[in-house]
């Protein structure tokens, strides 16, 4: 039974628009669900757009094991100049004309930047460094070098390559590409390093997420969708967690004694990722996980 007050336990899919930040949604959402227990899974630039995984209510516990799950973005990147920001936001720094940068080189270039990689993140990051963010202090005017750490980049596709004329009269080169990647990965440090590799600089010039684990841009809502309709546009939060996870259906007894805390035996599904709970119902108990055969609690939801 929901407490008097409550907003809706669920997972809202938002179609993020251009040049608002993550926060924007998520104070949108907090007024549409009526509730301030709203938070997102995978923060998105201003300047990005795509799926954002705002949970509401109990289904907030679920985000930070979403936010681990691989992710699709559909991206633009410049070759021939490098900014502050490594993306399109950020002031040009150095400009190189990249037409004569062939196809053989950039698929080379690529290839180096696929599978498991050591990726320094944008200095423009979020990213802490004692105790203040890394963009803060950029803006502040410090140099900010920050540690390379491991990401995975399981797909690095290019679709098109098509020329062009910077503002500043540089002949350019956009590639249209499609990414597929682990949780930490920032796709603008990929056209960043692309263009680095090549010797001519890169940056990212659009970026649209499509994908967050189990959740496609398909079922995304826009703000003025959500606006008009909001309750019918939550996604209940068995039904996120089905979609999410492997499921795991137990008898009475065993929910019993997984909803008291007691370690059970395990189902032996042999996944690395956490198993959604359901009882005899089809009512969502929890996240677990296998460990030594035992099934230990992640989350519990009722």
């Amino acid at each position: 039974m929901k407490r008097k007050g409550t907003g809706p336990d669920g997972l809202i899919i938002v179609d993020k628009p251009a040049g608002i930040t993550s926060h924007t949604v998520v104070a949108r959402i907090r007024r549409l669900a009526g509730t301030r227990k709203v938070g997102h899974a995978g923060t998105l630039d201003p300047m990005a757009t795509g799926v954002l995984v705002v949970g509401s209510e109990r289904a907030t516990r679920l985000l930070g094991h979403l936010a681990l799950t691989t992710k699709t973005y559909e991206a633009t990147i410049r070759l021939g100049q490098t900014t502050v920001t490594d993306d399109a936001e950020g002031d040009v720094t150095a400009s190189v004309p990249a037409a004569d940068v062939t196809d053989e080189a950039i698929t080379a270039g690529i290839a180096k930047l696929t599978g498991a990689i050591e990726q320094v993140p944008s200095s423009v990051s979020a990213i802490k460094v004692d105790g203040k963010r890394s963009y803060s202090r950029v803006r502040d005017g410090e140099e900010v070098e920050l540690a390379a750490r491991a990401v995975t980049v399981s797909r690095f596709d290019l679709h098109a390559r098509r020329a062009a004329v910077a503002e500043d009269g540089t002949a350019v080169v956009d590639l249209d590409v499609t990414v597929d990647c682990s949780s930490g990965t920032y796709i603008r440090a990929l056209a960043r390093d692309l263009g680095a590799d090549l010797g001519v600089g890169g940056h990212l010039t659009a970026l649209r997420r499509t994908r967050v684990g189990a959740y496609g841009i398909e079922l995304a809502h826009t703000l003025e969708e959500l606006e008009e309709s909001f309750a019918d546009r939550v996604l209940p939060i068995a039904d996120a967690a089905a979609a999410a996870f492997p499921r795991w259906d137990v008898d009475a007894e065993q929910a019993r004694l997984l909803t008291h805390g007691i370690r059970i035996d395990a189902p032996g599904l042999k996944v690395t990722d956490p198993i959604a709970v359901f009882d005899p119902d089809g009512r969502f108990l929890a996240l677990i996980e296998e460990r030594g055969g035992k099934a230990k609690s992640l989350a519990v939801f009722v």
